[in-house]
């Protein structure tokens, strides 16, 4: 292995061949989930050195994860522990992040590294935004990460991360490794001249073929998430309609570029804030909106009272950054925190020291959050922010002034400031639960943690659950995509329960209101892929070079040794602790 080392070496230079458990933690320990040893993490910065590393890689036989941002829910680009059957070496993307305009910026290609924050403000002088804005953008995810998870976002028109126009490398049957441009962008034949043109931007407009019958988005979404009475949900990871070359991917290519729809912005927004104690009145406001808007809203984000009261305690920290600093801090303070656990654990002090001392340091600021969102918190259990553009803001106004007040709810309309803190504290939501996990050890087990789409006919989609499952529970925290009945469900579990039992009870409810799950962050480590998505992964990577073990698959060559036994619908119940 030193041999491949050396190459590598060679190849993007020594500062960027990484080596040893301290060097590479902050890319083999997921950020929520999920770690294991490697070799080297290779940090190429052209596109041409990814390949030629690549190369080197699939000659040696070695396994290849191609990781970007590394801030996936599911340890989906980390190694998960260690029954590989050869090295590891992960590759991190992101020196690349190089984002072109293509006809003026209604399309994009995207470098591996590029990140969704880096996108939005690229396009913005333009009035355009990408497929997904404040979310997970604010935590650096990449766009390549996003297609490749088939993730769905908050913007309700436009549906999962979608593209049919990639640049990837595969490895066929034989072994060997191919290069494959169905970007729609003619740079040469030869691997090394398309690498090359392409890190050198040297393409002409004359080179870019037209898109009308390769999509470079959903399309369909808008209308396929009006079918309220269909018993299936909007978008899940392992729906085969959206399952397409890089697009699901999850790591079975090597992805070098995508190229993307953007979308207009709305020039004129307003947000509502709605708050009710019926989960019925929520239940009517979606499904009316969906079945009888001209508009339909551009976000629609839930939160329950208790994710709430969590996320204002233990994701301050967070929603202060992005407020004060804006989304660009958040990538270094992620890495300075890795950093730092890094060398805390070393000494023995374990790796939670930097989240206790920026829980004490928060609890000195003063309130953050508005007064009319704090009033409702103390009234209402269940809370929606709905953010309309253009016409829509007159339809939801008149709409939910005829509604309310009523017994059990009512909303008010947000000014700009009160709009912007209510996303932000709902986006805070992902981060607040491990914090809590970290600060209650005696308390807490872990966390079991549910990524839920519910049929789109669901009308009660509110889970009410057994009193002797509830009695398991130390908090459950509740937030979702509202109008796509996309829920995030994160339940922290007592002291001494068995998380693994406790999650086959929770996913048999889920099995029994017809669930999807997960939603949208893919199966990474902790679910088990479905026949149909195994069957999409093994098309992809038949030796299993890339990314092996994803969605509890085979870790070993050619996918020998497949492990796992399936229930009744190809998934077996594994614990999904801090997903």
């Amino acid at each position: 292995m030193s041999t491949l080392i050396e190459t590598l070496r060679g190849v993007v230079g020594p500062r960027h061949v990484l080596v040893g458990d301290r060097a590479t933690r902050r890319y083999r320990k997921g950020y929520r989930f999920g770690e294991g040893h490697v070799l080297a993490v290779v940090r190429p910065g052209t596109l041409l050195e990814q390949w030629r590393a690549l190369k080197a890689c699939v000659e040696a036989d070695i396994i290849v994860i191609v990781q970007a941002a590394n801030t996936g829910l599911t340890g989906g680009s980390t190694p998960d522990g260690d029954a590989y059957d050869r090295p590891i070496v992960i590759f991190s993307t992101l020196r690349m992040t190089r984002i072109d305009l293509l006809d003026g910026g209604k399309q994009v290609v995207c470098l591996p590294g590029a990140t969704l924050d880096r996108l939005e403000k690229t396009i913005r002088p333009l009035g355009r935004e990408p497929h997904s804005v404040i979310g997970s953008s604010c935590i650096g995810a990449s766009v390549t990460g996003g297609v490749c998870n088939n993730s769905g976002g908050s913007l309700i028109q436009r549906g999962p991360a979608y593209t049919q126009l990639s640049l990837f490398a595969q490895v066929d049957a034989s072994g060997r490794l191919n290069l494959v441009n169905h970007l729609g962008i003619e740079l040469g034949e030869d691997p090394e001249t398309i690498l090359s043109r392409l890190d050198r931007g040297e393409y002409s407009p004359e080179d870019v073929m037209a898109s009308e019958n390769q999509w470079a988005s959903d399309r369909e979404y808008n209308r396929h998430v009006r079918d309220i009475e269909a018993d299936t949900p909007a978008r899940f990871n392992a729906d085969p309609r959206r399952h397409y070359e890089a697009s699901g991917s999850a790591g079975k290519l090597a992805v070098f570029a995508l190229r993307l729809d953007t979308f207009a912005a709305d020039k004129d927004t307003g947000v509502f804030y709605i708050g009710t104690n019926d989960p019925a009145d929520l239940a009517k406001i979606r499904r009316h909106i969906l079945a009888n808007f001209e508009n339909l809203p551009i976000q629609g984000e839930y939160i329950h009272r208790e994710a709430y009261d969590i996320t204002r305690k233990y994701g301050k920290d967070l929603y202060l950054l992005i407020h004060h600093f804006g989304t660009d801090t958040v990538p270094k303070a992620f890495a300075a925190k890795s950093w730092v656990d890094g060398m805390t654990e070393k000494v023995g002090l374990g790796g939670a020291i930097s989240d206790r001392l920026v829980q004490l340091a928060v609890k000195l600021f003063p309130e953050h959050l508005p007064k009319r969102m704090n009033a409702y918190r103390d009234t209402y259990a269940h809370h929606l922010m709905l953010k309309m553009g253009g016409a829509g803001i007159a339809e939801a106004r008149d709409f939910l002034g005829a509604m309310f007040p009523t017994a059990s709810g009512d909303f008010f309309e947000c000014d700009a400031a009160e709009g912007r803190a209510a996303f932000l504290h709902r986006f805070a939501v992902g981060g607040a639960g491990v914090r809590y996990r970290t600060m209650h050890p005696d308390t807490v087990e872990d966390i079991v943690a549910m990524d839920v789409a519910l049929p789109r006919n669901a009308a009660e989609w509110f889970e009410t659950l057994p009193a002797e499952i509830e009695a398991k529970m130390e908090a459950k925290i509740y937030c979702g995509h509202f109008f796509c009945h996309v829920m995030h469900q994160d339940y922290l579990v007592k002291k001494g329960v068995d998380c693994e039992a406790l999650e086959h009870e929770l996913w048999a409810l889920l099995d029994a209101r017809g669930a999807e799950y997960p939603a949208e962050h893919n199966v990474g480590h902790l679910y088990y892929a479905k026949p149909e998505l195994v069957d999409f992964y093994r098309s992809l990577d038949p030796t299993n070079t890339f990314n092996p073990g994803i969605g509890h698959t085979s870790k070993c060559r050619h996918w020998a040794d497949e492990s796992g036994a399936h229930n009744h619908d190809g998934r077996t119940h594994a614990h999904a602790q801090g997903n």
